[in-house]
């Protein structure tokens, strides 16, 4: 599974680009206006730090509107991958672009059916919102392994990008029903190296070396 670190924080993507294990970065409109800076000076720096895709999220609703942003984001960097919100303009773009090789991410998915026509409309990212769904009473996680099913019945090449991950247990649990990318902030990447046996058995090494 690959790992995107979703922020528009230039800190926390330079620290955890260190790491060796992100392969590529997510942003949105909430996090990019965090940073108050524009989205096109925020992608500018991330593609300077991430070999891998970079998500920027158009702001238009209609067709027009959103493949004009997309042209423009599209010209920062060819990681760059177009973020298009799962409407009818939305996926209308998101043909057009795939037509053209753009990249794309199709964002706000809720439901197996709205991932299907994603993967029809040639969405080259499909992100289903598990935290959103848990949080509303729903299955989340659930949804990511309907929509892994769905996918390989038919061979779609959409690859389902895991978003709004709020912990751990959404990573593994994501890993094991087949998602291809789990999208998480800096805090939860951060948490996965965790475990408390781990810190006791290095403690342990260490005293017994006699380093502590």
């Amino acid at each position: 599974m690959e790992f995107f670190i979703d922020t528009g924080d230039i800190e926390e993507i330079k620290e955890a680009s260190k790491w060796g294990i992100v392969d590529g970065v997510t942003t949105n409109p909430s996090l990019i206006a965090k940073t108050g800076r524009s989205q096109h000076d925020v992608i500018h720096d991330i593609v300077k730090l991430i070999d891998g895709p970079i998500s920027a999220e158009v702001l238009s609703t209609d067709k027009d509107g959103m493949l004009k942003e997309a042209a423009s984001l599209s010209e920062i960097h060819p990681n760059v991958v177009i973020k298009l919100p799962l409407t009818i303009d939305g996926l209308a773009a998101c043909k057009e672009l795939s037509e053209k090789k753009i990249k794309t991410n199709v964002t706000l998915c809720f439901s197996v059916n709205q991932a299907l026509i994603a993967a029809k409309a040639g969405a080259t990212y499909i992100s289903p919102f598990i935290g959103r769904l848990d949080d509303v009473g729903h299955d989340g996680m659930g949804l990511i392994e309907e929509i892994r099913t769905v996918y390989d019945n038919y061979g779609y090449q959409t690859k389902i990008l895991a978003a709004s991950i709020r912990h751990a247990t959404h990573v593994r649990d994501a890993a094991i029903v087949g998602s291809d990318v789990g999208t998480m902030p800096y805090k939860v990447l951060k948490s996965l190296y965790g475990h408390p046996l781990t810190e006791k058995g290095l403690d342990q090494f260490l005293k017994d070396a006699g380093l502590q």
